[in-house]
C-alpha cells in the first residue's frame, strides 16, 4: 500500500473500488504542484487539467484520507458566518458575490456527480433543528435576510408540530427546511473526483508527503523521496498542512470532530427518525449532526475538541450524544466510530490567498468544506489560470490570528468551548 490506509470507519467499509497511486521519487516538472488529495486539491487539479496544466497531485496518505473522507457528509447553504456578518467585512456587493460563489458551490457537486458518474448516495434536503425557542427566531430572522436581500427562496421556517412529524424526537421547538442543501458518502464522492482527475489527464501520488516547499519565480516541492519543480504550487492540505508554511497556520485552527455509525436498521424504523431522509444539523454552537445512509443506519456526528485529543471511549460518548436525541435506540448498536480534523478560522469563512507570488492556498472551510471547497478549488484554479477576480474577492475576507499564539491558543479556545457548551445547556 502506497501510504497510511483511511481510518476504519462506515465510509471506509462502504468505498467504492479506486486505484492505488505510486509514491512519487526522483525529480520531475509539471505547471502545477497541488499539495493534498482531498476535496479542494481534486478539484483544483481537475480545473486545471481541464484547462490544459499539466498537474501532479502529491497526497501524505491516501486520496481523500483527511476530513474529505471523514466527514459528516452534509452539504450547507452558505458559510458557517452569517451573511449580515460577512456584509460588515466586506460590504453589500461584495457579500452578494460571495454569496452566489456559496450557490455556485452547491451546483459543482451536482454537476461533477452526474458529469462524472460518481456513486455517492447524493440527497436533496438539509434541516436546522433549534432546541429552544432563541434558536427558532434567530433562524427566523436568518431565513428573511436570506429571502428579502439574497432572492433565496429555498428555504421555510417550520414550527413545533411539523418538526415532531419530520423527526422522532421531543428535543426541538422548530427548525429552517433548506431544500437547497443536501448529503452525500464523502468517501465515495472524493474518490469520485480523483477518477474525474485522473482521466483529465493528472497525476497523483500517495505517500509522498510534502516535507518543503521553496518559493520564488520557479518554485520547487520536495518529499522525502524527489522533487516536482513548477511554476505554481496550490496548497490543499487545509487541516493537516502542518508547519510547512508557517506564515500561514495561525490563521487556521485544526479541530477534532466525531462521527459514528448504528448497525443498519429496518427501512421503516429509519425512515421514522428522519422522515424526509434529509441532512440535520442542531443549532447549538457545539452541535449534533446526524443523517441515514443508504443501507438504513443513522450517521451520527457531534463533539469537538480543540485538544485533538478524543474521548477515552469513543463509541460510548457517541452513544450518549445519539440517545439524547433518540432515546428509542438503546436497542440498536453502534458499528463505527471514528474521528479526524477540520480546520477552522476565527471568523468561520473561508481563508484563500497567496504564501507568495506563484504559492496559493485554500483552507479553512470551519466545517461547510463539503461544499465550499469546490468553489474555493474552481476559484483557486482561475486565478493560477491568469483570472483571479473570484480568488481575489475570497481573499478579501478578513482572517484574524488565533489568540494566544502558537502554545496559548489550543488552551483559550478550549475554555471558550467550555463557555459556549454551558450557554447551550441554558
Amino acid at each position: 500500500m502506497s501510504g497510511e490506509p483511511h481510518v476504519p470507519s462506515y465510509y471506509t467499509a462502504t468505498a467504492n473500488p479506486s486505484p492505488e497511486h505510486p509514491v512519487f521519487e526522483g525529480e520531475t516538472r509539471a505547471d502545477v504542484c497541488v499539495v493534498g488529495a482531498g476535496y479542494t486539491g481534486l478539484t483544483t487539479a481537475l480545473e486545471l487539467s481541464q484547462r490544459g496544466f499539466k498537474v501532479i497531485v502529491l497526497e501524505a496518505a491516501r486520496v481523500g484520507w483527511g476530513a474529505s473522507g471523514r466527514n459528516g457528509g452534509q452539504i450547507c447553504t452558505g458559510y458557517s458566518a452569517s451573511m449580515s456578518g460577512v456584509e460588515k467585512w466586506v460590504g453589500a456587493d461584495d457579500a452578494l458575490a460571495l454569496w452566489r460563489l456559496a450557490e455556485e458551490a452547491k451546483a459543482i457537486i451536482r454537476d461533477r456527480v452526474r458529469r462524472h458518474g460518481i456513486a455517492c448516495d447524493l440527497k436533496p434536503g438539509y434541516l436546522y433543528a433549534a432546541p429552544k425557542r432563541r434558536d427558532l427566531e434567530d433562524l427566523r430572522r436568518q431565513q428573511a435576510h436570506l429571502s428579502e436581500d439574497y432572492g433565496y427562496a429555498e428555504a421555510r421556517i417550520v414550527e413545533h408540530d411539523e418538526i415532531a412529524a419530520m423527526l422522532e424526537t421531543k428535543l426541538y421547538r422548530g427548525g429552517l427546511v433548506d431544500d437547497g442543501g443536501g448529503h452525500l458518502h464523502p468517501l465515495n464522492y472524493c474518490l469520485g473526483l480523483a477518477d474525474a482527475a485522473l482521466a483529465a489527464g493528472v497525476t497523483i501520488f500517495e505517500g509522498s508527503k510534502v516535507v518543503r516547499v521553496e518559493t520564488g519565480a520557479r518554485p520547487c516541492v520536495h518529499t522525502a523521496r524527489g522533487r516536482v519543480d513548477c511554476d505554481f504550487v496550490a496548497l490543499c492540505g487545509n487541516a493537516y498542512l502542518g508547519d510547512l508554511v508557517p506564515s500561514i497556520r495561525a490563521r487556521i485552527m485544526p479541530v477534532a470532530t466525531y462521527m459514528s455509525a448504528t448497525s443498519p436498521m429496518e427501512p421503516e424504523r429509519a425512515r421514522r427518525l428522519i422522515r424526509d431522509d434529509v441532512a440535520v444539523a442542531d443549532t447549538n454552537f457545539v452541535l449534533n449532526y446526524f443523517r441515514l445512509s443508504a443501507d438504513h443506519r443513522l450517521l451520527f456526528g457531534g463533539r469537538v475538541s480543540y485538544t485533538a485529543v478524543p474521548p477515552p471511549n469513543l463509541k460510548a460518548a457517541m452513544r450518549r450524544s445519539m440517545l439524547k436525541v433518540y432515546p428509542q435506540l438503546g436497542d440498536v448498536a453502534l458499528d463505527y466510530a471514528w474521528g479526524g480534523n477540520v480546520a477552522i478560522t476565527v471568523e468561520r469563512t473561508p481563508h484563500l490567498g497567496r504564501a507568495s507570488e506563484n504559492v496559493y492556498f485554500a483552507h479553512g472551510f470551519s466545517g461547510q468544506g463539503v461544499a465550499l471547497t469546490g468553489i474555493a478549488g474552481r476559484c483557486l484554479a482561475e486565478a493560477i489560470a491568469g483570472q483571479a477576480e473570484r480568488f481575489d474577492l475570497f481573499s478579501r475576507l478578513p482572517h484574524s490570528i488565533f489568540p494566544g499564539g502558537m502554545l496559548m491558543r489550543t488552551p483559550i479556545l478550549a475554555l471558550a468551548m467550555l463557555w459556549f457548551r454551558l450557554r447551550d445547556l441554558i
